[in-house]
Parts: structure tokens; C-alpha cells; sequence
């Protein structure tokens, strides 16, 4: 920093906020540190008393905190993504569509481990709309070195930190089993909560079969489903030890490979993920679905929807943060649910 007077400084770069104070009128800062001096601030800055200022002197082994966030937010990524404008030496991403929230972790965390330098985000695997924040990235001082910014923006490559992936629109059919439902001594109410949470993200019905509880009929269901052409398979009903409950039994007779029979979510520990040979998904959703807010069917679904492989390994890891607490009023997915 280097100190100059007031009436020199147009062009130059401030230092630090300027506040004005006017009693029971005002008291904020009327010019924020790295604004650039106008000719048109000389009058009101000399009007508050401000005869020179601190003001950054130019140095070619440093970039000031602006241009350092922009390279900051240029590591984070740009596809599917907006940028705020710069302000203060932050910037904000945010979500230029629906779409899934992914970040590499590791990666991030060995950048925010450099000096006086941070990206903060929300967590990875969140699905987000159009205008959600994403993250946020500044320097913390007002200049910074320019090898440390460069160190970052090297060690993270050509491979953007973040990014959101798109959803594809699947053709879904819905298999709803129990004679109950079939022979009309119950209403089924499972199969208008699968179709409510499917509009979310804007997915097509195919068809929805009512079956019984044979695992021949259920089995019989599912695949010509799949012969009709449904992109995804939804088994609702019969997903508990009970002998009576059939359903694991008839997907796995299709062929499907069994990822998991049984997840570390609540609520949603029934639930039975598989795939096709095709690799068509097949999910047993357990009876949690129908009633509770949310389930394990909201972690799993939108994943699925962006394209993404369900792993045992993934669906392991849900352990830590798989608990929902079940809140008055639910925030998902702007919660620890899942995370």
C-alpha cells in the first residue's frame, strides 16, 4: 500500500472500506475496498475528511484480490454455471439449471489448504435448481502473490472442481404389488407419491401395473415394462422380510444384478437397488416412501437421473448423515440428510 492524496487518486485502487458517518442518517461504508477511484469521488471523499488515502500500489509479483477470485471461480468450473460479479474479492457461482451437484472433495480440500486462499461450496451430491449458490471463492488478503494463485490453478488442471450435471428425462415404469391393491380392498396411495416426486424433475409415466403377489406376475411385470421401453423400473409394495413380501425375489428372477438389498438411510433401510443387463435401474422402494418426507428415494433418485452409477460403496457411505431427523418443517436439500 502506498499513501497519496485524495486529489491524485483517480485510477488508483482503495485499500480499505471508507465509511461516512451522518447522525441518525447513516452509517455505512460508501466505498468498498478495491474500488477504483472516479473523479466524481474526490468531493465526497474530501467531504468526509478523507484528505489522502491508502490506496494499492501496483507490483507485478501480485494479483489483487479481484482478479485472484476470478481465477479462483475459473478453477471451480464455468459449464451449466453463472458467476456473480466480483465484489470485495468474492465471487459467487450459481446454478445456471437443474441439475445435480458434484464436487471433487479431495481436490478442493488440498486447495483450501494452500495460503490465503479458499473456495467454499455446498456439499457434493445435492441436487439444485436454476439460481441456487453453489460456492463462493475469494482470496484473503487484499493482494496475494501471484505464485500461490498460480500454484492452485496448476495443481487443479484442466479437470474443473465442480460441476452439475444435467438430468435426463427417463421414461419410468411403475410396478405397485400386493393383492390387497390388486383385488381393491385398499386404495393405493403409493403409486400418486412416486408420480409427485417423478414430476420434480419433470419424468414421463410410462405405465403403472398393479400386481398381486406372485413373483412370477411381479417378474412378468417388470420386464415387459422394460419391453415397452421404460427407462427405469419402480417397484413399490412387498420389500420387507416378511415371507409374504415378494418382490426382492421377483426382480432378481428378471436377471437384474443386485447392487444392495438394504441401505444405512432412515428412513429407507428396505430398499433394494439393481440393474439390468442393459443397465436399466431397478428399484425396490420400501414402504417409508409412501408416508415419510423423505427417504432414501431422494438421495437415489435424482443421482440416478444425472447418470450416475449406484454403487454399494456409494450407497455405504450414506451412513454418515443417512439419519433424517424428521424436521417440522423440512428443508431438503438444504439439510444434512444424505450428507
Amino acid at each position: 500500500m502506498k499513501l497519496i492524496n485524495t486529489v491524485d487518486a483517480v485510477g488508483h485502487i482503495l485499500c480499505h472500506d471508507i465509511t461516512r458517518i451522518v447522525k441518525d442518517v447513516q452509517k455505512d461504508a460508501v466505498f468498498r475496498k478495491g474500488h477504483i477511484v472516479t473523479q466524481e469521488d474526490i468531493p465526497m471523499l474530501l467531504s468526509i475528511g478523507k484528505d489522502h488515502l491508502y490506496v494499492w500500489e501496483n507490483d507485478d509479483t501480485v494479483y489483487h484480490e479481484n482478479e485472484a477470485a476470478k481465477i479462483l471461480a475459473g478453477i471451480c468450473g464455468q459449464e451449466h454455471m453463472t458467476w456473480s460479479e466480483v465484489k470485495e474479492g468474492k465471487i459467487d457461482l450459481l446454478a445456471e439449471m437443474d441439475g445435480y451437484f458434484l464436487s471433487d472433495v479431495e481436490r478442493m480440500a488440498v486447495i483450501n489448504g494452500m495460503e490465503e486462499i479458499m473456495i467454499a461450496a455446498r456439499h457434493s451430491g445435492t441436487p439444485v435448481k436454476k439460481g441456487d449458490k453453489l460456492a463462493g471463492t475469494r482470496v484473503i488478503p487484499l493482494v496475494i502473490k501471484k505464485d500461490k494463485v498460480n500454484r492452485a490453478k496448476e495443481y487443479a488442471g484442466d479437470i474443473p472442481l465442480l460441476q452439475i450435471r444435467p438430468y435426463k428425462k427417463f421414461s419410468v415404469g411403475i410396478v405397485t404389488t400386493g393383492n390387497e391393491v390388486l383385488f381393491g380392498r385398499i386404495q393405493d396411495t403409493f403409486g400418486p407419491v412416486i408420480k409427485e416426486k417423478l414430476a420434480e424433475y419433470q419424468t414421463d409415466v410410462l405405465e403403472q401395473r398393479i400386481v398381486g403377489d406372485d413373483p412370477e406376475d411381479i417378474k412378468a411385470a417388470i420386464l415387459e415394462l422394460i419391453e415397452k421401453g421404460a427407462d427405469m423400473i419402480l417397484c413399490t409394495g412387498g420389500m420387507s422380510v416378511d415371507p409374504d413380501d415378494r418382490t426382492p425375489a421377483a426382480i432378481k428372477a428378471t436377471g437384474a444384478r443386485i447392487v444392495t438389498y438394504g441401505a444405512p438411510v432412515l428412513p429407507g433401510a428396505m430398499f433394494l437397488m439393481a440393474y439390468t443387463e442393459n443397465g436399466i435401474p431397478v428399484m425396490g422402494l420400501p414402504g417409508c416412501v409412501m408416508y415419510a418426507k423423505r427417504t432414501i428415494f431422494d438421495l437415489v433418485l435424482p443421482r440416478v437421473l444425472a447418470g450416475i452409477l449406484i454403487t454399494k460403496e456409494w450407497l455405504a457411505d450414506l451412513g454418515n448423515g443417512g439419519l433424517c431427523l424428521n424436521c417440522e418443517i423440512c428443508t431438503y436439500p438444504n439439510c444434512g440428510f444424505g450428507h
